[in-house]
């Protein structure tokens, strides 16, 4: 078997209580090195700037003219007309007393405004800092001070959000800027806590277009993007220009030598949030290439028809969004009648099998693919050239569907904020890295470390470990966290907190998590032990262990139920039988998911930390079974193997009830 990694270092022993690490292996493509930075780059901004030179005319940024609240075609601004609207915003920051170095938070779903934003801090050396509420409700505000921030754009119907919080970070906090309008009532209420407000007009007429622009170097910060902490603080993630950048150009490298680069004539589609790092590397290399990127609505309903119209050519998702068109594909073929679903069983197999012996995708079946799966590829409104997906992990299924089903190249990735987005990727056309996240990106270098306590070796015959990385897109550091910092990043190593197994093509897999904090389909992190603490608050419970894992959207729970509760309530709604019997009694396991999610409700839970099923068990969890250490702290992997079943049932369940 073809390997796609080279070893370039051997493994360590464990050593001084240091944990065994298994070899360093860099992808086949940075055999020889990992990817230089061309000299002439200093910062992303120079990306768009060479962008405007080559294509003045092309289209840049595009968004749905909405007239009688009907939506019609896109209307686009050039990357000329675009220039423009920046070098002017970027002047007016400055005006405000802004310099570079400084911070600028940008708030909103993705829009021309968000990007315009970004590229005028870009011009201007200016750190840009993402806002979003999806943190909890006080984020907005620890982020805005946490990070310094002196001015903030924000989409208009956020600007309320801001001016709540002004009272609490006007000391930092001296311009807000809206993506729209503001109204005189918003604009004195920021006045009285010594806050300038401004609609995007205004602030845009208050540049020039002959400012003169700062030097920027690599190691200026390009972002500070905020994550979620297990202790509930968000960290900001620190990423300087030359990450972002070697970040952008890998990806480049990556597609120029395993399928085709981007270019002038490509379209993406802007629906992932700009406020993580997946959507911005990706638009980043879209503006580098000279593309267009055509906006969302902000409005899922109208998701799928606003993809319709534009008719993108690369197009990024996570799971839940393949997972939806999967389901919706799939239900069509059923009710299209049995000669139909044979005809699609048939080509779908005889397409999969070609894959199989090596064939790419746009070799193995050509007749079919006009014939059968052209409609499937109209479902992305039929010029998807290049697929990618990111977030959590692609069920294989689904991953295999779309390979088959899309017609065009499909890569899985994998990657964290603190990587500057993908470090690993699959490869084009290479079917058995269906399953894994592929292999290092050529910026990066990889090992897994032994992980003793939950049984992982990195040494083994099939080695398995943490995944820890080195190289030229890792963050450099938390802002104002040093001691988490240093927490992950040791002797030059970044820990990344993720279980992984190298397969024998050099491949990926990612098979656990390391910290009891997991992500799901959507990709929202839970910290489970801190949400276990409060369900635990429920007077109905003794215990209860709450499960969760990335293929899925929702959360499900083991319960021990307090007996005396549970069959007083049995006695006053004249239910029988005995503990084990009510435990098993769809009424009083619904009463127990009410009770608790009523306790998740007043402890201000967020929607996806609410659970959608649970299993009564009458049994408390004990040593004998291993479920729990000598301190009852719970022991997941054990509970999982032990209660696998159960699992399974309970997604079922929690799945029919939102079908």
């Amino acid at each position: 078997m073809e390997s796609y990694t080279v070893k370039v270092e051997e493994s360590r022993p464990a050593v001084d209580g240091k944990p065994s690490a298994g070899p360093v292996y860099r992808c086949i493509y940075a055999k020889d090195g990992l990817m230089e930075m061309p000299v002439s780059f200093e910062s992303p901004w120079d990306f768009f700037s060479e962008s405007v030179k080559k294509n003045p005319k092309n289209q840049m940024l595009g968004r749905r003219q909405v007239v009688d609240n009907k939506a019609g075609s896109y209307n686009w601004l050039t990357y000329e007309d675009v220039y423009k609207t920046t070098i002017k915003i970027g002047s007016a920051i400055r005006s405000r007393g802004v310099n570079p170095m400084n911070k600028c938070g940008i708030y909103g779903v993705n829009s021309p405004e968000w990007i315009m934003a970004m590229e005028a801090c870009n011009s201007q050396g200016i750190s840009y800092v993402p806002l979003y509420d999806s943190l909890g409700a006080n984020a907005v505000e620890f982020i805005i001070n946490h990070a310094e921030v002196s001015i903030a754009f924000a989409q208009e119907s956020k600007i309320p959000a801001i001016l709540s919080c002004l009272s609490k970070c006007s000391s930092y906090l001296k311009t807000v800027v809206s993506f729209g309008n503001i109204s005189s009532t918003q604009k004195s209420e920021a006045e009285e806590q010594g806050v300038a407000c401004f609609s995007w007009d205004e602030f845009v007429q208050m540049g020039s277009l002959d400012h003169e622009l700062p030097q920027k170097r690599k190691t200026d910060i390009c972002t500070i993007m905020y994550t979620s902490g297990t202790t509930g603080e968000p960290k900001g993630v620190i990423l300087t220009n030359g990450a972002f950048m070697g970040e952008v150009l890998s990806m480049d490298q990556l597609l120029a030598e395993t399928d085709e680069e981007g270019t002038g004539d490509d379209v993406y589609f802007s629906f992932l949030p700009l406020a993580h790092i997946f959507d911005q590397i990706v638009e980043t290399y879209c503006i580098y290439r000279g593309a267009s990127i055509g906006f969302w609505q902000g409005d899922i309903r109208y998701l799928i028809e606003d993809l319709l119209v534009l008719k993108p050519t690369i197009f990024c998702g996570v799971p839940r969004v393949f997972d939806r068109i999967y389901t919706g594909v799939m239900d069509k073929i059923e009710a299209g009648g049995l000669l139909k679903k044979l005809l699609f069983q048939y080509a779908y197999n005889y397409k999969l099998r070609n894959m199989e012996k090596g064939l790419r995708q746009d070799e193995a079946a050509p007749r079919f693919d006009r014939l059968v799966f052209d409609k499937i590829k109209l479902a992305f409104g039929g010029r998807v050239r290049l697929m990618l997906s990111g977030a959590a992990p692609l069920p294989k299924h689904v991953e295999e569907f779309l390979r088959v089903t899309c017609c065009c190249s499909l890569a899985q990735g994998y990657g964290l904020t603190e990587s500057c987005g993908g470090c690993f990727t699959s490869i084009a056309n290479v079917h058995p890295m269906i399953g894994t996240v592929g292999v290092p990106m050529t910026t990066i270098e990889a090992r897994l470390e032994s992980v003793p306590e939950m049984g992982y070796d990195a040494l083994a015959s099939v080695p398995c470990g943490e995944i820890c990385l080195r190289g030229k897109t890792l963050f450099s550091g938390y802002h104002k966290r040093e001691d988490l910092t240093k927490a992950v990043l040791v002797d030059g190593w970044f820990h990344t907190g993720d279980i992984g197994e190298w397969q024998p093509d050099g491949a990926m897999k990612i098979i656990d998590r390391k910290k009891n904090i997991f992500k799901l389909s959507q990709g929202e992190y839970v910290a489970v032990e801190s949400i276990e603490g409060l369900y635990s608050r429920c007077p109905l419970i003794t215990s209860i262990w709450v499960y969760g894992n990335s293929f899925e959207s929702f959360l499900v729970a083991v319960v021990v139920p307090e007996r005396k509760a549970l069959e007083d309530w049995a006695s006053s709604n004249q239910e029988t039988g005995d503990f084990s019997a009510l435990c098993n009694n769809s009424k009083s396991r619904k009463y127990i998911l009410d009770e608790l999610n009523s306790t998740a409700k007043k402890h201000q839970l967020r929607g996806f930390e609410m659970l959608r099923a649970v299993h009564l068990e009458p049994k408390p969890f004990d040593i004998e079974r291993d479920l729990v250490t000598p301190t009852f702290k719970l022991k997941r992997p054990q509970l999982l193997n032990y209660y696998k079943d159960i699992i399974d049932q309970l997604y079922k369940e929690g799945n029919a009830k939102t079908a």
